[in-house]
């Protein structure tokens, strides 16, 4: 026998959400195939077998949150496939396994012959998993159980619920069999109680997590955010002539991101304290530019990092982000690929943003946002308008090191330097 154990998940990561078994209990497997997918708050990794053999039992099912170094499953050394046991006093006929994806109805099925009922048997009632297990502590049979819940799915609140009407005194009980119903206690409890259709979603890790970290920020800091707007005639142009022999030469686009990270780059040198991280009564002022960026991907954004961002050229800059976002999409970053970013910079321009308050990305103290380049008219002198290729750009920071000045000085050298894209190769 092989005990299947949650692996190491990284630096200051505990624990993880079970998302998916890939194998099903009973099936063989061989040495490296991937049995289950891990849900962390940054990144999903796969769990594979050491060995060959049967996967012998699923301890932990999909959704269940779990620590390193648990046990998840029993592999059993060689044998041969078999289909999973049906528990004693089952029914002759063949029943699809039950998961907590597909509710189950609360109904009695006879059977061929009596058999005895255990006083709680909560196996195939349809309950998130931190209602299972208070259940289970408090001896309640999750039949009794009643949810407002549209899908029926029975929460922990359910249950405390449920316990607290197990220990009201007997008197208290005939009043409560024909009081009100409670109020709606949310829009959905409205629509569920007025027949309206609502789809219940449960939140990924991820998304649980980016949530905490957002409000947090934002909690933590002195958040402000001030604007400006870039012309980019002059980096259109360089890359309207440059591109062809560009790709020629590094075989990767010459695209925006490269302009706007070393650009970035030179803003830091300038001013520093954007650059920077609190630690209680301490300014860490950093002395290299480890440089994310933002991309979205199907759980919901991630920030992988650019290391030593000052250090690479064009092409690098370009080649990494490339292989970084793809890398997301898969959904195949590793914890090293999103820790340790000095400065963050999103762009929004891609879904069509013309203009955002971006939200620091904690521990960092700043964060530029890219929008949509966009054809506006725009004062070249007193007499002459013309049409020029415009972008808002903003910049989120902490106020409490860095003050209004210093960050309008910052985006301004920003500015400068795009517009001026010839400059980056003596500031960036």
């Amino acid at each position: 026998m092989a005990e299947i154990k949650v692996p190491e998940l990284g630096e200051s990561i505990t624990e993880g959400t079970l998302h998916k078994w890939h194998v099903k209990q009973g099936e063989a497997v061989k040495q490296g195939d991937v049995l289950a997918e891990l849900e962390t708050d940054k990144v999903n990794l796969e769990i594979s077998a050491e060995e060959d053999g049967v996967l012998e039992q699923i301890l932990r099912p999909d959704g269940e949150n779990v620590q390193v170094g648990e046990v998840i499953g029993i592999i059993r050394a060689g044998g041969s496939a078999h289909a999973p046991v049906q528990p004693a006093g089952a029914a002759a006929v063949a029943v699809a396994p039950q998961t907590p994806e597909a509710p189950v109805p609360n109904a009695v099925v006879p059977t061929a012959t009596p058999t005895i009922v255990p006083t709680v048997d909560n196996s195939e009632t349809y309950a998130t998993p931190h209602a299972r297990k208070l259940a289970r502590e408090q001896g309640i049979d999750l039949r009794d159980v009643q949810t407002r819940d549209p899908l029926g799915r029975i929460k922990q609140e359910d249950v405390q619920a449920q316990a607290r009407l197990n220990s009201a005194p007997a008197s208290a009980a005939a009043p409560r069999q024909v009081a009100a119903p409670p109020a709606a206690s949310s829009a959905s409890d409205a629509a569920a109680q007025a027949g309206k259709p609502v789809e219940v979603r449960k939140m990924s890790r991820r998304r649980q997590t980016i949530a905490k970290r957002l409000v947090e920020a934002q909690q933590s800091a002195a958040m402000l955010t001030t604007f400006n707007e870039v012309d980019m005639t002059a980096i259109m142009d360089v890359r309207k002539r440059r591109k062809d022999k560009f790709k020629e030469k590094h075989d990767v686009n010459l695209g925006f991101m490269s302009f706007f990270t070393k650009a970035v780059i030179g803003a830091l040198k300038a001013y520093p304290l954007l650059n920077a991280e609190i630690a209680g009564d301490e300014l860490y002022v950093k002395k290299y530019y480890d440089i994310g960026i933002a991309v979205s991907a199907k759980e919901g954004l991630v920030v992988p990092v650019v290391r030593d961002a000052d250090r690479l050229g064009f092409a690098d800059i370009e080649k990494q982000i490339i292989d970084l976002a793809g890398k997301a999409r898969a959904n195949t970053l590793a914890i090293s690929d999103l820790q340790g970013g000095t400065f963050t910079i999103t762009n929004g321009g891609v879904f069509g943003s013309l203009l955002s308050t971006p939200i620091l990305n904690a521990p960092q103290v700043g964060i530029l946002g890219m929008h949509k380049i966009q054809l506006r008219p725009v004062a070249i002198d007193q007499e002459r308008m013309e049409n020029r290729p415009m972008m808002y750009i903003a910049l989120s920071y902490d106020h409490r090191i860095v003050d209004g000045a210093e960050a309008v000085s910052f985006l301004v050298k920003v500015k400068e330097l795009l517009e001026d894209p010839e400059s980056l190769l003596l500031e960036g």
